[in-house]
Protein backbone atom coordinates (compact mmCIF):
# COMPACT_ATOMS: atom_id res chain seq x y z
CA UNK A 1 0.00 0.00 0.00
CA UNK A 2 1.27 3.18 -1.15
CA UNK A 3 1.77 5.49 1.71
CA UNK A 4 1.85 9.29 1.67
CA UNK A 5 3.51 10.94 5.12
CA UNK A 6 2.73 14.59 4.50
CA UNK A 7 5.06 16.43 7.47
CA UNK A 8 4.24 20.04 9.07
CA UNK A 9 6.29 20.81 11.52
CA UNK A 10 7.50 24.77 11.07
CA UNK A 11 10.92 24.03 12.51
CA UNK A 12 11.97 20.93 11.25
CA UNK A 13 15.80 21.06 11.14
CA UNK A 14 15.84 21.98 15.04
CA UNK A 15 13.51 18.98 15.88
CA UNK A 16 14.71 15.93 17.53
CA UNK A 17 11.39 13.45 17.20
CA UNK A 18 9.86 14.84 14.23
CA UNK A 19 13.00 14.90 12.43
CA UNK A 20 14.42 11.58 13.04
CA UNK A 21 10.89 9.97 12.30
CA UNK A 22 10.64 11.63 8.33
CA UNK A 23 14.37 10.57 8.20
CA UNK A 24 13.58 6.79 9.33
CA UNK A 25 10.48 7.24 6.97
CA UNK A 26 12.22 8.08 3.94
CA UNK A 27 13.86 4.70 3.68
CA UNK A 28 10.98 2.66 3.03
CA UNK A 29 10.33 2.52 -0.37
CA UNK A 30 6.41 2.06 -0.49
CA UNK A 31 6.32 5.59 1.61
CA UNK A 32 6.66 9.05 0.04
CA UNK A 33 7.21 11.96 2.54
CA UNK A 34 6.24 15.10 2.12
CA UNK A 35 7.13 18.38 3.95
CA UNK A 36 5.03 21.28 3.54
CA UNK A 37 7.20 24.12 4.91
CA UNK A 38 10.15 22.78 2.96
CA UNK A 39 7.91 22.67 0.23
CA UNK A 40 6.03 25.95 0.78
CA UNK A 41 8.13 28.76 2.58
CA UNK A 42 6.38 31.12 0.87
CA UNK A 43 3.25 29.18 2.05
CA UNK A 44 1.52 29.28 -1.36
CA UNK A 45 0.37 25.88 -1.43
CA UNK A 46 0.38 24.39 -5.42
CA UNK A 47 -3.26 22.79 -5.03
CA UNK A 48 -3.27 20.58 -8.08
CA UNK A 49 0.27 18.88 -6.86
CA UNK A 50 -1.32 18.20 -3.63
CA UNK A 51 -4.10 16.66 -5.32
CA UNK A 52 -2.37 14.31 -7.35
CA UNK A 53 -0.24 13.39 -4.45
CA UNK A 54 -3.17 12.39 -2.75
CA UNK A 55 -4.81 10.92 -5.70
CA UNK A 56 -1.47 8.68 -5.84
CA UNK A 57 -1.50 7.11 -2.42
CA UNK A 58 -4.37 4.80 -0.58
CA UNK A 59 -2.90 6.03 2.77
CA UNK A 60 -2.66 9.64 3.93
CA UNK A 61 -0.93 10.65 7.57
CA UNK A 62 -0.41 13.92 8.89
CA UNK A 63 2.85 13.93 10.98
CA UNK A 64 3.23 16.86 13.21
CA UNK A 65 3.96 18.56 16.49
CA UNK A 66 0.88 19.03 18.69
CA UNK A 67 0.95 22.85 18.87
CA UNK A 68 -1.81 24.66 20.77
CA UNK A 69 -4.15 21.51 20.80
CA UNK A 70 -3.82 21.54 17.66
CA UNK A 71 -1.16 20.98 14.30
CA UNK A 72 1.27 24.03 12.95
CA UNK A 73 -1.07 26.11 10.78
CA UNK A 74 0.11 25.40 7.17
CA UNK A 75 -1.07 21.87 7.72
CA UNK A 76 -4.48 24.07 8.65
CA UNK A 77 -4.10 26.37 5.24
CA UNK A 78 -3.11 23.28 3.30
CA UNK A 79 -6.49 21.06 4.13
CA UNK A 80 -8.35 24.51 3.38
CA UNK A 81 -7.22 24.94 0.06
CA UNK A 82 -6.21 21.23 -1.10
CA UNK A 83 -9.67 19.56 0.34
CA UNK A 84 -11.97 22.06 -1.72
CA UNK A 85 -15.22 21.57 -2.48
CA UNK A 86 -16.36 19.22 -5.84
CA UNK A 87 -12.93 17.36 -5.12
CA UNK A 88 -13.04 16.65 -1.90
CA UNK A 89 -16.19 16.23 -0.38
CA UNK A 90 -19.69 17.34 -1.93
CA UNK A 91 -22.09 15.30 -4.21
CA UNK A 92 -19.02 15.22 -6.83
CA UNK A 93 -16.40 15.05 -4.17
CA UNK A 94 -15.40 11.57 -4.07
CA UNK A 95 -11.48 11.70 -5.07
CA UNK A 96 -10.67 10.19 -1.09
CA UNK A 97 -13.58 8.03 -0.87
CA UNK A 98 -11.97 5.03 0.49
CA UNK A 99 -8.81 6.03 1.41
CA UNK A 100 -7.15 5.40 4.81
CA UNK A 101 -6.13 8.00 6.87
CA UNK A 102 -3.89 8.57 10.01
CA UNK A 103 -2.01 10.86 12.34
CA UNK A 104 1.45 10.58 13.53
CA UNK A 105 1.45 13.47 16.49
CA UNK A 106 4.81 14.73 19.11
CA UNK A 107 3.42 16.20 22.12
CA UNK A 108 5.60 17.72 24.76
CA UNK A 109 4.11 16.34 27.62
CA UNK A 110 3.63 12.73 29.10
CA UNK A 111 1.00 10.34 28.54
CA UNK A 112 -0.80 10.79 31.71
CA UNK A 113 -1.57 14.91 30.63
CA UNK A 114 -3.96 13.08 27.97
CA UNK A 115 -6.57 11.58 29.71
CA UNK A 116 -9.49 12.29 31.94
CA UNK A 117 -8.05 13.92 35.19
CA UNK A 118 -4.96 15.01 33.81
CA UNK A 119 -3.14 18.00 33.39
CA UNK A 120 -4.46 18.69 29.70
CA UNK A 121 -7.91 17.76 30.87
CA UNK A 122 -8.64 15.95 27.37
CA UNK A 123 -7.44 13.18 25.88
CA UNK A 124 -5.78 12.91 22.53
CA UNK A 125 -8.50 11.36 21.15
CA UNK A 126 -10.86 14.22 21.91
CA UNK A 127 -7.88 16.45 20.64
CA UNK A 128 -8.36 15.08 17.69
CA UNK A 129 -11.84 15.05 16.55
CA UNK A 130 -11.27 17.85 13.88
CA UNK A 131 -9.25 15.56 11.90
CA UNK A 132 -11.54 12.43 12.63
CA UNK A 133 -14.20 14.68 11.15
CA UNK A 134 -12.19 15.39 8.31
CA UNK A 135 -11.60 12.08 7.63
CA UNK A 136 -15.22 11.22 8.15
CA UNK A 137 -16.49 14.22 5.92
CA UNK A 138 -13.95 13.38 2.64
CA UNK A 139 -14.97 9.08 3.01
CA UNK A 140 -11.39 8.05 4.31
CA UNK A 141 -11.18 5.48 7.23
CA UNK A 142 -9.87 7.04 10.16
CA UNK A 143 -7.20 4.51 11.16
CA UNK A 144 -5.31 4.45 15.20
CA UNK A 145 -3.27 7.25 15.70
CA UNK A 146 0.65 7.19 16.15
CA UNK A 147 1.50 9.38 19.69
CA UNK A 148 5.49 9.78 20.71
CA UNK A 149 4.62 11.21 24.41
CA UNK A 150 7.33 13.14 26.39
CA UNK A 151 9.29 14.55 22.85
CA UNK A 152 10.52 17.59 25.14
CA UNK A 153 12.50 14.65 26.92
CA UNK A 154 12.66 11.35 25.00
CA UNK A 155 16.57 10.10 24.97
CA UNK A 156 18.18 9.02 21.57
CA UNK A 157 17.23 5.40 22.30
CA UNK A 158 13.46 6.15 22.76
CA UNK A 159 13.45 8.29 19.20
CA UNK A 160 14.97 5.53 17.57
CA UNK A 161 12.33 3.12 18.79
CA UNK A 162 9.70 5.20 18.12
CA UNK A 163 10.97 5.74 14.71
CA UNK A 164 11.10 2.12 13.98
CA UNK A 165 7.65 1.64 15.71
CA UNK A 166 6.23 4.35 13.55
CA UNK A 167 7.45 2.20 10.37
CA UNK A 168 5.84 -0.64 11.62
CA UNK A 169 3.03 1.22 12.66
CA UNK A 170 2.33 2.13 9.13
CA UNK A 171 3.21 -0.86 7.63
CA UNK A 172 0.43 -2.81 9.21
CA UNK A 173 -3.16 -3.55 7.79
CA UNK A 174 -4.59 -2.82 10.61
Amino acid sequence: MKTLVIVAHPNLANSVINKALMERLQQEQDITVHDLYAQYPDKRIDVEREQKLLLDHERIVFQFPLYWYSSPSLLKEWQDVVLTYGWAYGSEGTKLRGKEFSLAISIGSPEEAYQAGGSNHFSMSEITKPFQAMANFTGMHFLPMYLTHGANTITTEQVNESAEALVQHLKSSF
